[in-house]
């Protein structure tokens, strides 16, 4: 059962592409008959939440193919920056997709909110922390050896734990103890393998198939980190800018926010 858990994580790890659905060589759309797709580059967070977003989408527009790329939003912007070839960019942070429309690498006018993320301190069913007595205390116990966060140079997952880290006056405490994940995914695998005693990570995870059964988490003060405002964008030059445009609509529709919702996201307008 480990080895099973810890794989879902190792593709986002890899930064390889999840498809939900085979990859094939489609045209534009208007090229009769020739198969359609949307090429979506998302934040780790995204993982689990969005892959049943692009399944049920799939099934009610049998005729479009969703492909989806996760990684830190930062290491994604950075590779649309140099014209990486994805057609949305839905990132974990709407100042990236902002910047993109600035640089002229995104369709003006077509940045969106999708979500607000929430940051958790999460431990295994096996930790003998009191999460609910002590919340981001647990982090600065003597059994705690490593701290797992994402990097906040590129994930601002990790930008919001090493604030709240500081706003709750445990940072200096734990400084020493911190490991740092390529991005959220890889670092809920690093508390939820044991390679780290506890973690801050996405609720959007700890909710997660992979990982809603064998933790604990204790959600951190909204108001000790930025808002997680997560935000996305129109890429230039889609593949296929009506299917583009038609999945966006999904993921903000109804159908869409059930979704989201599920996974403990906060949905614009609530």
């Amino acid at each position: 059962m480990r080895t099973r858990s810890v794989q879902w994580i190792g593709t986002v790890v890899l930064t390889s592409v999840v498809l939900v659905g085979a990859i094939g060589c489609g045209k534009q759309s208007s090229n009769g008959g020739a198969e359609r797709e949307v090429r979506v580059a998302a934040a780790a967070d995204l993982k689990f939440a969005l892959d049943e977003v692009s399944a049920e989408f799939m099934a009610k527009n049998p005729g479009i193919k969703v492909s989806v790329t996760y990684g830190s939003s930062g290491t994604l912007f950075a590779q649309l920056t140099n014209e990486a070839p994805f057609d949305l960019f839905l990132s974990a942070d709407i100042d990236y997709p902002r910047k993109l429309i600035e640089q002229g690498r995104a369709v003006k006018d077509s940045e969106f909110l999708y979500a607000v993320g929430h940051l958790v301190v999460w431990v295994p069913n096996n930790s003998k922390l009191d999460l609910e007595k002590l919340g981001i205390r647990a982090a600065t116990d003597s059994s705690v050896r490593k701290v797992a966060v994402a990097n906040p140079r590129t994930a601002p997952y990790g930008r919001a734990a090493e604030a709240a880290l500081k706003q709750l006056g445990v940072y200096e405490a734990v400084r020493d103890r911190l490991v740092f994940g390529e991005n959220i995914a890889q670092t809920a695998q690093f508390v939820e393998s044991g390679a780290a005693d506890v973690g801050l990570i996405a609720l959007s995870l700890a909710l997660s198939p992979a990982m809603r059964d064998k933790g604990r988490y204790w959600s951190v003060p909204l108001d000790a980190y930025p808002r997680l405002e997560q935000g996305g964008v129109i890429l230039n030059n889609p593949k296929d800018a009506e299917a583009v445009q038609t999945f966006r609509t999904f993921l903000t529709s109804a159908d869409g926010r059930v979704i989201l919702k599920r996974y403990g996201f906060t949905l614009p307008g609530e």
